[in-house]
């Protein structure tokens, strides 16, 4: 019998759990291969799923007063569910009118920028999570939502949710 669980995975992440970052998504990536988003993958999205959305968060943060607070390096929104997979470099590029990607918004993490931001060598050893939602209802959210407001506006319409989890 197949494993009809919901999945997020990585060909760039050792998916077995605690599978470290690829040096190139981090602010620590040689020439001109840095701070790129790695190549994500979904499998069993849910049925009745409209729409999906990630964030991804480094869960080992800690603020100024040492207190743990997970920090956010990347939101994406508006995600069809025809699409399966975000590719490596999705991150700040523009889709052409037709595109497969057409729609899908990245919203504002706690640079309060609209891309992904990898993580910088403070953050070495840190896990970072990626958790795609599987949403019922079809939401269409701009390129300003945070985290918060995402998180805030699905309650009650979350089908499921993927969980991949990486180290730096």
């Amino acid at each position: 019998m197949a494993n009809e669980e919901f999945t997020l995975v990585s060909p760039a992440i050792d998916n077995e759990g605690g599978g470290k970052l690829p040096r190139y998504s981090t602010q620590e990536g040689l020439g001109a291969k840095w701070n790129i988003s790695p190549p994500l993958e979904w499998h069993n999205v849910p049925s009745k799923t409209k729409s999906l959305a990630l964030v991804v968060q480094d869960v080992d943060a800690v603020d100024q007063t040492g207190r743990k607070v997970a920090f956010t390096h990347w939101v994406v929104v508006n995600i069809p569910v025809s699409v399966t997979r975000l590719p490596e470099g999705f991150s700040g590029k523009v889709e052409e009118e037709g595109g497969e990607y057409v729609g899908i918004e990245e919203g504002i993490n706690d640079w309060k920028v609209n891309v992904w931001r990898g993580p910088k060598i403070d953050n070495y050893g840190d896990r970072f999570e990626f958790r795609l939602y599987a949403i019922s209802e079809d939401m269409h959210f701009d390129n300003q939502v945070t985290k918060e407001k995402l998180l805030d506006t699905i309650k009650g319409h979350v089908l499921g949710e993927a969980i991949l989890t990486a180290t730096f």
